[in-house]
C-alpha cells in the first residue's frame, strides 16, 4: 500500500490547488478523482459557461455594430458550434491541471474515493478496480452538484440541471429558468442573447438576492430591457412533462394566484448538494451538520487528521474560497503561521452582461450591524470610458463607516466590473478607509475611475457627476 503525506480527495479549484501547495511545501501528495481533473469548475461551471457567455457577448456586439459604426450582413450564430468551443476551452483547461499534477510530482489516483479507519482510502476506478493507499494527513475535497427539489424532478433531457444546460443538443424556443442566483443569471443572458424566449421564476421579492437591493433592481431593469420575463416572489408547484414533450410548469404567487406556463426546456438553478454521501463520514464518525461537514479554523474536522474544505463545509460556494481555504489548510498543516479567512472579504462575481461583482456588507447589512453609514454612487452613463465603449449602464455603489472611513462594501454593476472588484477586495484586507481611495490617483479614462467617483460622492466631493 503505497503511504503519503497528504491524499486530497476531490480535484476542483480546492482539490488541485490544495495538492500544489502541499507539494511545493516539500509534501508527498496523492490526489483522487472520479471524473475529470478540476472538477465541476473548470469542466462544468465557472470555466465553459465563461466561453458560452464570451460567446454570447460577440454575438450581441455584431446585433448592435450599426451603433460603432460598423454594418455587418448576413450573420447568425452557430449554437452547436458555440456549445463546442465551450467544451474545447474546458478541455483544454481540463489538460492543463493534467499538466500541474505532473510537473509537481502529485500523483493522480483516477477513481471514486472512499474513506476507511486509519487514514486509508480505498479508489474503485471505473473497470472495478480496487487500491489501497494511507496517508499522515487527509483533506476532504468532494464539492458539490446540482441541488435537485422534490417537485422539480430532473429527466435530464426536458427538467435540466445546469450540465445538461451548457450541452443541449439544439437551442430551444423557450426555458424557464427556475432560481435568479449566478447560476440562474447568466444561463438566462446566455440563452436570451442565442434567441430562446427566457422567464425567470425567483421565489424571493428579488433577483439575485443576495446582492444589494439596488443591484437587483437595477439587473432587473436591465435583463426585462432585453425581453427576459421576470417572475418574483413566485414558487413552482410541480413541473410536468406532457404529451407534446413540453413542461407545463405551475406557478403559485405569494398572494395565492396560480398559473402554467408551457416551456421546452424547465433549468433547475436552485442551489447546491454537497458531495459528502458514501464516502465513508459515519463510518469513521465526522460530523456533518445541514449538508455540511463540521471543521474549525483551519478547516480540521472533529476526527484528528481529516480536513475538509470548498463547497462541503460552510462558507461562501464559490471557486475562490475553496482554493483559499485549501492552502489556508496546507499551509496550517506545514507548520506556518496562518490566520483564519475573513469569510466577510470575499468577493461574489455574477457574470452576465451587464455584470455583478460586490464584496463586504450590503447597505441593509451595514445598518442592522449598527454601523452609521456614507453612501456613494457613481452611474457608468458618466464615465467617459464607459460612453466610448458602449457599456455605459450600472453603477458603483460604494459603504463606508461615517466614524473611521472604514470600508464596509462595494457593490457594482456594469461592463467589466468583475474585473474590477479587487480593488475593493485589497483596500478592505489593508484597511484602508474612503479617504485614501478618494485620494489615490486613477488612470482617465477607465472604468475604475467609476470607484474614485463613488468614493468621492460619498464624501460629497464627487467632480464628474
Amino acid at each position: 500500500m503505497e503511504k503519503f503525506d497528504l491524499i486530497v480527495l476531490g480535484s476542483g479549484p480546492g482539490g488541485y490547488v490544495t495538492a500544489i501547495r502541499a507539494s511545493q511545501l516539500g509534501l508527498k501528495t496523492a490526489i483522487v478523482e472520479k471524473e475529470s481533473l478540476g472538477g465541476v469548475c473548470l469542466n462544468w461551471g465557472c470555466i465553459p459557461t465563461k466561453a458560452l457567455l464570451k460567446s454570447a457577448q460577440v454575438f450581441e456586439y455584431i446585433k448592435h455594430s450599426e451603433d460603432y459604426g460598423i454594418t455587418v450582413e448576413n450573420f447568425d450564430k452557430n449554437f452547436d458550434g458555440v456549445i463546442s468551443r465551450s467544451r474545447k476551452v474546458a478541455q483544454t483547461m481540463s489538460k492543463g491541471v493534467n499538466f500541474l499534477m505532473k510537473k509537481n510530482k502529485i500523483t493522480v489516483f483516477k477513481g471514486f474515493g472512499k474513506l476507511s479507519e486509519n487514514k486509508k482510502i480505498n479508489i474503485i476506478d471505473q473497470n472495478g478496480s480496487e487500491t489501497k493507499i494511507s496517508g499522515d494527513k487527509i483533506i476532504i475535497a468532494t464539492g458539490a452538484r446540482s441541488r435537485e427539489l422534490p417537485f422539480l424532478k430532473k429527466d435530464g433531457k426536458k427538467i435540466i440541471g445546469y450540465r445538461e444546460a451548457m450541452t443541449l443538443g439544439k437551442q430551444p424556443k423557450d426555458i424557464v429558468i427556475v432560481g435568479s442566483g449566478a447560476i440562474g443569471i447568466e444561463f438566462a443572458y446566455f440563452y436570451n442573447s442565442m434567441g430562446t424566449n427566457v422567464t425567470i421564476v425567483e421565489y424571493l421579492d428579488r433577483i439575485v438576492p443576495v446582492e444589494d437591493s439596488e443591484i437587483s433592481k437595477e439587473l432587473e431593469k436591465s435583463l426585462k430591457k432585453k425581453g427576459i420575463h421576470i417572475l418574483t416572489s413566485t414558487e413552482v408547484e410541480k413541473a410536468e412533462i406532457n404529451s407534446s414533450s413540453s413542461v407545463d410548469v405551475t406557478l403559485k404567487t405569494s398572494k395565492g394566484e396560480k398559473s402554467i406556463i408551457n416551456t421546452e426546456i424547465v433549468l433547475s438553478a436552485v442551489g447546491i448538494k454537497t458531495n459528502i454521501e458514501n464516502i465513508g463520514l459515519e463510518d469513521l464518525g465526522i460530523k456533518t451538520e445541514k449538508d455540511k461537514i463540521l471543521v474549525d479554523d483551519f478547516y480540521m474536522t472533529n476526527l484528528k487528521d481529516y480536513y475538509a474544505i470548498g463547497d462541503v463545509v460552510k462558507g461562501q460556494a464559490l471557486a475562490h474560497v475553496a482554493s483559499a481555504e485549501g492552502i489556508l489548510c496546507v499551509e496550517k498543516i506545514a507548520g506556518h503561521d496562518v490566520n483564519p479567512l475573513d469569510y466577510n472579504n470575499i468577493p461574489g462575481c455574477t457574470y452576465c452582461s451587464p455584470e455583478i461583482a460586490s464584496v463586504g456588507y450590503t447597505e441593509q447589512q451595514a445598518i442592522d450591524n449598527g454601523y452609521e453609514i456614507k453612501i456613494g454612487k457613481f452611474p457608468f452613463s458618466a464615465s467617459g470610458k464607459a460612453q466610448t465603449s458602449g457599456k455605459s449602464e450600472g453603477f458603483v455603489k460604494v459603504i463606508f463607516d461615517a466614524k473611521y472611513g472604514e470600508w464596509l462594501g462595494c457593490h457594482m454593476i456594469g461592463d467589466g466590473v468583475t474585473d474590477m472588484i479587487a480593488e475593493a477586495v485589497v483596500g478592505r484586507k489593508l484597511e484602508t478607509t474612503g479617504y485614501e481611495i478618494l485620494k489615490t490617483v486613477h488612470p482617465h479614462p477607465t472604468m475604475s475611475e467609476a470607484v474614485m467617483e463613488a468614493v468621492a460622492a460619498a464624501y460629497d466631493e464627487v467632480i464628474h457627476l
